[in-house]
């Protein structure tokens, strides 16, 4: 049984049984090893907006402002609670290691959801998520600046504890743990060197002065934790879920957000009176 932490809408880990350092998990697109298990989303915080989620080459892409603060906003589809190691940057969210599979994570009971607010200080704080130009990002400042510029979730199920047999029946069926044992098992049927392989940053023109966008170590503010426990089915994560972001300028230039933009709500926020009729057609 492993040692964790927990709050009202979750639970952080704070210790678990070391993992393969191979993949089974494809972490471009939906894994499958198992779907629908987590809903991700990232939340712009100084707009308040949900960040539109684009898809280039195989690859899932939102586009942040610089000097925003943002969430990563995760939410549990399972039956049963899960674990979401949680990374930004390749670096754990948590613990400030270097990304791994065995680290610290997030867990949620069943239909929960969690907003990730930033790096987490203590049971009770964090330092915000911002997002901020590369060399200033808290992955570059600690020397590791390889992996700027994607959020990672690797979800694990929680192992199946059987309830007691009664003395006075036979011992039930074990149907339910035998099917998510086959589950379990055919999470491993994928390469593993898919999960292991990064994959390459498209390239910009050298002539372009925008700068990459990383994470920064924002201000701190109140996040609240408490401790539980938590043991995974498998070694291997059910879902691993990879979401890269850069400014809208580079993703513009990169192909990955059409030149004309998208359609906005409130194109001219201060507009004001009643509708007017349309142009005559003739």
């Amino acid at each position: 049984m492993i040692q964790t932490l927990l709050a009202s809408t979750a639970a952080l880990l704070t210790a678990c049984a070391a993992t393969s350092s191979s993949a089974n998990c494809d972490n471009l697109g939906p894994s499958p090893c198992r779907a629908d298990i987590v809903d991700v989303t990232v939340l712009d915080r100084t707009t308040g907006e949900r960040l539109s989620v684009y898809s280039h080459d195989g690859q899932r892409w939102v586009a942040g402002t610089p000097g925003h603060r943002y969430a990563v906003s995760v939410r549990s589809r399972w039956s049963g609670r899960i674990l979401g190691v949680v990374s930004v940057d390749g670096v754990n969210v948590v613990s400030g290691e270097t990304a791994a599979w065995g680290q610290s994570g997030y867990v949620l009971s069943p239909g929960e959801s969690f907003d990730i607010l930033g790096w987490r200080k203590s049971q009770d704080r964090v330092a915000d998520f911002v997002f901020t130009n590369l060399e200033d990002s808290y992955a570059a400042r600690t020397g590791r600046p390889n992996d700027v510029g994607i959020i990672g979730v690797a979800v694990f199920r929680e192992a199946y504890a059987p309830p007691p047999a009664s003395l006075n029946e036979a011992p039930p069926i074990a149907s339910d743990q035998a099917a998510r044992g086959s589950a379990g098992s055919a999470a491993t049927d994928a390469p593993a060197a898919r999960a292991q392989a990064a994959p390459a940053m498209p390239s910009l023109s050298e002539s372009r002065p925008e700068k990459r966008l990383g994470t920064g170590h924002g201000p701190s503010e109140s996040s609240r934790v408490l401790e539980t426990s938590f043991e995974r089915a498998q070694e291997h994560p059910d879902q691993v879920i990879a979401i890269r972001y850069d400014r809208r300028e580079r993703l513009v230039a990169m192909g990955v957000i059409p030149d004309g933009g998208v359609p906005r709500p409130f194109p001219q926020s201060t507009s004001a009176g009643f509708v007017p009729d349309p142009p005559s057609r003739w």
